[in-house]
């Protein structure tokens, strides 16, 4: 089977976007191959993309991470297909179904394939502080859910194992479902630093929803205030929460071809 696919990657984080007439039926194992940065062409996901019947969204896209899991949304992923579907249909202002509702993105600046959108992501759910215990220490973070879930952890400063510590976090009983850790600096009431180790992938250089639910977090226990630069290692997004929170960033199509499956 030859799959066409287009790469793109928003911040450091890269997915595929396929369409989802390619879908085998065992689609999680064709994702981990297709995400495989040795065997094959490499990904922390791939947004496959269907059809709607409804006049609520253009299109629908269903995000499979690099291990074949399902997640709800990735915020940098919606992005990434909102600049594939610019780039197809030369509009501006998309609506994408995903896992966890409609997202509205809105262009806000082109420079060649490069695309700068804000998303509205839709109220947050910003959760009481809760107490995880590991075999290190005990962690005390937000819970907070874009739609999916997160446990944001704020430091003075990153921990040199903080990936060994957030992958312990994602295992503990309190998160069921699992959860995306977010490790997050305040630098002063408008700019975080964040680290990322997201669900089905571990450490990624961004996250779109990690970057909402830090904002969201740090703005809830009144450490932070709005607008807020989120600084990751894969480059910079701004979150403002009025009403909802809108996310605002870029994503950029490096590669078209095909994978032979």
């Amino acid at each position: 089977m030859i799959v066409a696919f287009t790469k793109a990657v928003a911040c450091g984080n890269d997915f595929l976007i396929v369409d989802g007439s390619f879908a085998p039926e065992n689609i999680s194992e064709f994702t981990r191959q297709m995400c495989d940065r040795h065997n094959g062409i490499g990904a922390d996901g791939i947004e496959w993309l269907f059809p709607v019947e409804s006049e609520s969204a253009d299109v629908y896209a269903r995000l499979i991470n690099a291990d074949g899991s399902e997640a709800e949304i990735s915020g940098n992923g919606t992005r990434c297909v909102a600049a594939y579907l610019c780039a197809e249909q030369g509009r501006e202002t998309f609506r994408i179904r995903t896992g966890a509702g409609v997202k509205t993105c809105v262009l806000t600046a082109r420079a060649g394939n490069r695309y700068d959108f804000e998303i509205a992501m839709g109220k947050p759910d910003v959760g009481p502080e809760l107490l995880i215990r590991t075999s290190r220490d005990e962690t005390r973070g937000v819970a907070v859910s874009m739609g999916n879930p997160h446990y944001v952890v704020f430091v003075p400063e990153f921990p040199p194992d903080w990936q060994a510590r957030a992958a312990e976090i994602q295992r503990d009983a309190s998160f069921p479902l699992g959860v995306n850790v977010e490790f997050v600096r305040i630098h002063d009431p408008h700019h975080l630093e964040v680290r990322f180790y997201e669900r089905g992938v571990g450490e990624t250089q961004s996250s779109g929803t990690g970057s909402s639910a830090s904002a969201a977090a740090a703005i809830a226990s009144r450490r932070a205030q709005s607008p807020l630069r989120i600084q990751a290692l894969g480059g910079l997004q701004v979150v403002r929460w009025e009403e909802e929170l809108f996310l605002r960033g870029s994503a950029e199509l490096i590669c078209r071809g095909e994978f032979f499956g």
